[in-house]
């Protein structure tokens, strides 16, 4: 095994997050070095190494797995990858960090659990949601302690964008690059799972309301992926489940819902801010701010937790395979739902 007082990092894909979140928190690490990347042309390669310091370039992800100049590779590219970029980086001893969701569905999720199990000297972690790390520690503990009496119903959304029938094909529309996952619902459910555990099963409704959008070329092609999305469920703790994740709902709600038999906790999504009413209160607006002690609020450290593992000074907890899988079969059973228009078991079956 490698020096894990050195630990050089290759990207196969480089947009957005990576550039966003990734490079700059590796950068912000001790011991850390930017060994290599392999973009999806020679081009993009090339600037984002002269721009971040990258030293090697690769044409082909391949040669970057199996290269001697790399600990551990992040993947970086669109769901399609993840489960072959990440077979063949475990398979050449590298340790792995990939970006959501974890594959294109359930399958493949397991393939890569499975890998990872039969090399557990090496690290593996998913890119986690961000949507409610500030919050999570004080609503599990919530929970734990009682404060909202029964868990009866949860509800979390994604919405607040009007339709758009102009913008272009995105990979998030297209199902040969996205798989099974549908815009946010993959992430939304990965804060059902952080704070009140698995859904048992699921019965789901869909609407595409832009059937085709223009790609490079200038034609249409159609759109394989809906643009909203409800999914009821129960939850193995007793509670029922509403998930909704829309493209489609301007000024739309973005947030959580936790309804208990004594209190109610309420989160919009990407706040620093918990609120809760009790039962008796009051008023236009019953809810008040929830104190979030210091040692609670959580805060974007997924390159920071990734680099600790591999030193072996922590587990990763945001978020490892087997949660990953969790939410694939998540994501499948919502699939088989929308296909075969019934009521879907989770773990499908």
């Amino acid at each position: 095994m490698a020096n894990t007082d050195t630990i050089r990092v290759g990207f196969i894909g480089a947009g957005g997050i990576v550039l966003l979140r990734h490079i700059p928190g590796l950068k912000k690490i001790d011991g850390v070095t930017l060994a290599s990347v392999c973009n999806r042309s020679r081009a993009s390669s090339e600037k984002i190494a002269r721009e971040h310091g990258i030293e090697t370039i690769y044409d082909d992800w391949r040669e970057l797995v199996n290269a001697g100049d790399t600990d551990a590779v992040f993947v970086g590219t669109w769901p399609y990858l993840h489960c072959p970029a990440t077979l063949a980086a475990l398979a050449a001893g590298k340790h792995v960090f990939t970006q959501a969701r974890m594959a294109m569905n359930a399958s493949e999720a397991r393939k890569m659990l499975a890998a990872a199990r039969r090399n557990p000297h090496l690290v593996t972690q998913i890119c986690p949601a961000p949507h409610t790390l500030a919050v999570d520690r004080t609503v599990r503990r919530l929970i734990a302690e009682g404060y909202l009496g029964d868990l009866l119903a949860i509800e979390i959304c994604d919405g607040g964008a009007f339709i758009d029938r102009d913008a272009p094909l995105h990979w998030r529309n297209d199902e040969s690059l996205s798989g099974m996952n549908i815009m946010t619902m993959g992430m939304l459910y990965e804060t059902i799972l952080k704070w009140v555990g698995p859904a048992t099963r699921i019965t789901a409704l869909a609407s595409t309301f832009v059937k085709a959008r223009r790609v490079d070329d200038g034609s249409l092609r159609a759109t394989t992926i809906p643009d909203h999305l409800v999914v009821l469920g129960e939850l193995a703790c007793g509670a029922q489940l509403t998930l909704q994740t829309s493209s489609v709902m301007g000024h739309g709600w973005s947030g959580v819902t936790a309804y208990g038999s004594e209190a109610t906790l309420r989160y919009k999504l990407f706040d620093d801010k918990l609120y809760a009413a009790r039962r008796g209160d009051q008023g236009d607006d019953p809810f008040k701010p929830i104190d979030i002690p210091a040692a609670e609020f959580g805060r974007w450290r997924a390159e920071e937790e990734f680099v600790s593992a591999i030193r072996g000074q922590e587990q990763v907890s945001h978020i490892n395979f087997v949660d990953g899988v969790r939410y694939m079969e998540f994501s499948e059973a919502v699939h088989r739902s929308l296909r075969e228009q019934r009521t879907v078991a989770v773990p499908f079956q």
